[in-house]
């Protein structure tokens, strides 16, 4: 549901006459409305801080609007209510007082009016009078009733009138009041809302009043029963709104555990200092905002007050976070300058036919490359294709002049080995983030050891290849990632190959044959369109057609974003 149908609902309590009963259901919607908003506004969070770590510019969503209208609407909807229920307070004191007023009357009526009928023609018109009398504070009901029930015993058993009444109305009076009772009790164990379970012992209340009187050896015995009925009713009421109160503090305080918990975890902020620090908190602090999502609301005061405390907490994280990429990017292009200058030294040096101090100055060079670190994901791979293709340039001139191999073929050679061995054994992170970040280091670290003897380039870069493939089809990596992944560490592998440039053109002339093909499939299908006549049914092929015409684009596209992955096109 989003944003737009809560305003929709809160509108439509607004346009109903009661609203009196309905404030439960109203913040029930502001609840969902606010936990909706904050989902919403943390993935708008979550997006724009995505796109600054990449680079890119994302333009946020904003719901100040649909806030504002809704919370104009809910404090509309308060006030109206509030109003209400003053008007219903003011009515009920007045309700109140008329019925005190009458309880005084029937008092007169009973202690001074000596005459029958005039009595009872009293007694009629107090009593018709107190029906037409509407609620009084639910406070007073009980005594306000059980004081006129005295007094209606009271005026039945002093007055005349009940020696002309007959052992027939007694019996059925008292056939009433035991299945008034009776119903009191079932109500006791009924499954009604707590509304209606009020309205209903209301009205059982009232026609208890309006049945006439039993024998006085009967009353007592009744009147007992019958109040035990309604006392039970009152407690389960009374239980009721008690266990909603522990079920709101008790979501205050699962609420409050959380923030306890966010406050602690912040208290070491200052200790994370790398990408994966961050990344490992942000989760962290995502799984609580979905558990504060699974937790009811509490008390509207302390609700509003405990999510201002947690909604502090959170942003003071992001934040942070948001400072520790500004500060990374800044430290990633000055290495990224840094190895700049060291691939302009290797690219100077790279024709020199001084196979020693050549050899030595591009190792050094190689080693300030390391020491230097990470210059962070948007220049780290490009620039390191840049120095790799430079050493490459001099140590293959240097393996064609010395031909056979060497004690440096030798040594590259047992350091490949023992790189596959370990290949043959590794056991990927369970996370496949990790995992891929192993596999490339260990391409990485494949591609930087000098080459070997000619008989083993071959059957070392299959040796390794092949578990390098079996690694990567062990992620069961999918879709577009897969695509990626696995085309990526094809490159890679085809760069440690004694026959990469055959194997990276080869690679070309795969993908602008695909591309061939499909441009050809694409003119085709742009041909047949203007076959189809204009009817429902051409409208559908031509469709169709125009589905498959834009699935080729979007492969090509693919292609050549493909096609720009390999080195020098």
């Amino acid at each position: 549901m989003d944003l737009q149908n809560h305003i929709t609902q809160i509108e439509a309590l607004l346009a109903q006459e009661d609203l009196v009963q309905l404030g439960r259901e109203a913040g029930q919607i502001k609840q969902l409305f606010e936990d909706q908003l904050i989902e919403l506004e943390r993935i708008e969070q979550v997006k724009r801080l995505e796109a600054q770590e990449s680079g890119e510019k994302y333009e946020e969503i904003d719901y100040t609007e649909l806030k504002e209208q809704f919370f104009a609407h809910y404090q509309e909807f308060n006030a109206k209510r509030k109003a209400q229920q003053q008007l219903q307070q003011t009515l009920e004191q007045q309700n109140l007082k008329l019925k005190k007023d009458l309880i005084i009357r029937l008092k007169e009526v009973i202690d001074n009016e000596e005459k029958i009928g005039t009595a009872f023609q009293s007694y009629k018109e107090i009593h018709e009078t107190w029906k037409k009398i509407g609620a009084i504070p639910r406070e007073q009901r009980e005594p306000i009733q059980k004081e006129y029930s005295r007094l209606l015993e009271i005026f039945f058993y002093n007055i005349k009138i009940y020696k002309e009444l007959k052992d027939n109305d007694y019996r059925r009076n008292k056939q009433l009041k035991e299945d008034l009772i009776f119903k009191l009790k079932q109500l006791r164990v009924s499954q009604a809302s707590l509304r209606d379970l009020e309205a209903q012992l209301h009205v059982l209340q009232d026609e208890w009043e309006e049945i006439g009187p039993v024998l006085n050896e009967d009353w007592e015995t009744m009147k007992v029963a019958y109040w035990e009925a309604v006392r039970s009713i009152y407690d389960k009421i009374n239980e009721h709104y008690e266990a909603q109160r522990q079920v709101l503090k008790a979501n205050i305080e699962a609420k409050k555990t959380l923030v306890a918990a966010l406050q602690e975890r912040l208290t070491s902020l200052d200790s994370w200092n790398n990408f994966k620090d961050w990344e490992t908190q942000t989760a962290y602090i995502l799984e609580l905002q979905a558990q504060w999502k699974t937790i009811g609301s509490g008390g509207r005061k302390e609700n509003e007050a405990v999510y201002a405390e947690f909604r502090a907490l959170c942003d003071t994280f992001f934040a942070a976070k948001k400072a520790f990429n500004k500060d990374k990017d800044a430290a990633s292009a000055e290495v990224a300058n840094k190895k700049k200058a060291l691939i302009e030294k290797a690219v100077a040096i790279s024709t020199s036919q001084d196979w020693k101090n050549t050899a030595d100055e591009l190792k050094k060079l190689q080693r300030q490359w390391q020491e230097l670190g990470s210059a962070g994901p948007r220049f780290e791979n490009k620039l390191w294709k840049e120095f790799r293709e430079a050493c490459n340039v001099f140590f293959d001139a240097r393996q064609a002049h010395f031909g056979e191999q060497d004690a440096a073929n030798e040594a590259n050679l047992t350091a490949k080995k023992a790189l596959i061995a370990e290949l043959e054994s590794l056991v990927l992170p369970s996370d496949k983030q990790e995992a891929l970040a192993k596999l490339r280091s260990l391409q990485q670290q494949f591609n930087e050891i000098g080459p070997v003897g000619i008989k083993e380039r071959q059957s070392t870069y299959e040796a390794f290849k092949k578990h390098m493939d079996e690694h990567y089809k062990a992620l069961k990596l999918e879709g577009q990632e897969k695509d990626r992944v696995l085309f990526q560490a094809k490159l890679e592998g085809h760069l440690s190959s004694p026959d990469k440039q055959k194997l990276l053109q080869a690679e070309r002339n795969d993908i602008r044959k695909q591309i061939d093909g499909l441009q050809k499939e694409m003119l085709t299908l742009e041909n047949n369109l203007g076959f189809f006549a204009r009817s429902k049914g051409a409208d559908q092929l031509r469709a169709d057609v125009q589905k498959k015409i834009d699935a080729a684009q979007e492969k090509i596209k693919g292609l050549r974003a493909k096609l720009k992955l390999i080195p020098n096109e």
